[in-house]
């Protein structure tokens, strides 16, 4: 009976502690959901992946010019990659009624009511302060400069003229030529170095296919949206070859890199070589031997990581010769 007494007040006993762990782990669980979409919204403001690759060729640039990796990187990959996340949460902003237009945008943060506007230019706001402080006392005055001017041009000008000409890419190809110039001028070269401007001239180039190839798969969303769009200038297979012709005009210039003394190593050579060979396979294959069921996809994947493995084969070139 003694027995009988004790097993139920340790049942008793037990069943609080359950119910309190039950409803910490359900507490738990709610802040890793919450979290996990705060986390995504940011991700999703600050255009990760695109800053991403900013990172990287600014890094691309530093090593260049330095050739090796030291603690004094951290500072312009480091405040680009803020000024990066900062000009594309202002774009959120700047163009937010437009994105809930378009059926590829209209889930994005502000449209999809996740967040306020007003939220979204405080943080943009922030993390380009935040990058150009960086930039000014861990870089110099140079690589602060470039990196304001991108924030500027791609906000100030890049984003209105897409409102205004279908052609704002050529302008807007100039954001993408900068990053490593940031680099290379937080290592002290100069930016007039003919290595470092054949490396720009690559980078503005492989903007344009890049773009292109994401309008031959969304241009009738920007139509719908009211922004001016080529596909109303011009017909499908016409835009096919005018990109065609852009991806060819990326690979060449990545051979035109060795030329201008910014490889040493005859193997970064043939591998470039034999980069810029597959790309325009590639783009023949996807966009021209499947008949009227061209994929750009494909090509969309190959010409980014085209340009992932020049920034490698760049880096490693300079660090082993």
């Amino acid at each position: 009976m003694n027995s009988s007494r004790v097993s139920s007040k340790e049942s008793a006993g037990w069943l609080p502690s359950a119910i309190s762990a039950a409803n910490q782990t359900a507490e738990e669980r709610l802040f890793i959901d919450h979290f996990h979409d705060w986390l995504t919204i940011l991700l999703n403001l600050t255009k990760f992946k695109i800053s991403l690759l900013a990172t990287f060729t600014t890094a691309t640039g530093y090593i260049l010019c330095t050739g090796r990796v030291t603690t004094q990187i951290l500072a312009p990959v480091a405040g680009i990659f803020l000024l990066a996340c900062g000009s594309s949460a202002l774009n959120h902003y700047q163009e937010n009624r437009i994105d809930a237009r378009m059926e590829r945008t209209w889930a994005r943060p502000i449209p999809a009511g996740k967040v306020t506007p007003l939220l979204v230019l405080i943080l943009s706001f922030l993390l380009i302060l935040t990058g150009s402080l960086i930039l000014l006392y861990g870089a110099n005055s140079s690589a602060l400069a470039l990196g304001n001017f991108a924030v500027f041009w791609y906000n100030g000008v890049y984003t209105r003229l897409k409102q205004k000409t279908a052609f704002a890419v050529f302008p807007g190809s100039l954001v993408g030529a900068i990053p490593p110039a940031v680099g290379w001028v937080a290592a002290e070269g100069s930016l007039f170095d003919p290595r470092i401007l054949a490396l720009c001239l690559f980078f503005f180039l492989w903007q344009v296919p890049h773009f292109w190839l994401l309008l031959l798969l969304y241009g009738t969303q920007y139509e719908k949206a009211g922004l001016p769009s080529l596909t109303r200038i011009f017909t499908r297979e016409q835009l096919i070859r005018i990109t065609y012709i852009w991806i060819i005009a990326t690979a060449v210039a990545s051979l035109f890199l060795p030329l201008f003394g910014v490889t040493q190593s005859p193997f970064t050579t043939v591998s470039l070589l034999i980069g810029a060979i597959g790309l325009v396979w590639c783009a023949t294959k996807f966009l021209f031997l499947q008949g009227s069921n061209a994929s750009f996809r494909p090509v969309f994947r190959v010409i980014n990581l085209f340009a992932l493995l020049v920034m490698l084969l760049l880096s490693l070139d300079s660090l082993l010769s």
